[in-house]
């Protein structure tokens, strides 16, 4: 079999040559590596159930770290009260979503009370604007 003209050839037997380091200034999202930004943007979809809004909308969710090349997520979020009857399906619709966004193997939901949620703060405009804040 005849190799063509610039195709890199490996000797038989050999493996072939891993590939080289990805630059520095390439973001994890160009290399396909989910980012917090796409992870809120997977998360949109949940909502709370009571008030029918997006929990990311709402500023539910705090904070998302993206480790081990997008193969680890750990997300913290809070709930409406500390009273919230459905604070584990929430929780759990969460892990799910994101366990669906491709390349995450491993999702850790830790349930945070610090800060306080405060709807006038912490939802967007939109949410604000659902709920009646104004």
């Amino acid at each position: 079999m005849e190799s063509k003209k610039n195709e890199p050839t490996t000797p038989k037997g050999a493996a072939p040559s891993p590939a080289p380091p990805p630059s520095p200034g390439i973001s994890p999202a160009a290399l396909g590596h989910p980012t917090k930004e796409s992870v809120l943007e997977a998360l949109r979809p949940v909502h709370d159930p009571e008030l029918m809004i997006s929990i990311v909308d709402l500023g539910l969710v705090y904070d998302v770290d993206v480790l081990e090349e997008g193969k680890k997520l750990e997300v913290r979020m809070t709930l409406t009260s500390p009273g919230c009857p459905i604070g584990p399906e929430l929780m759990a619709a969460v892990d799910h979503t994101a366990r669906l966004i491709p390349g995450v193997e491993d999702v850790h939901v830790q349930l945070v009370w610090e800060p306080a949620w405060d709807p006038t703060k912490m939802a967007s405009e939109l949410a604000r604007e659902q709920l009646g804040i104004w």
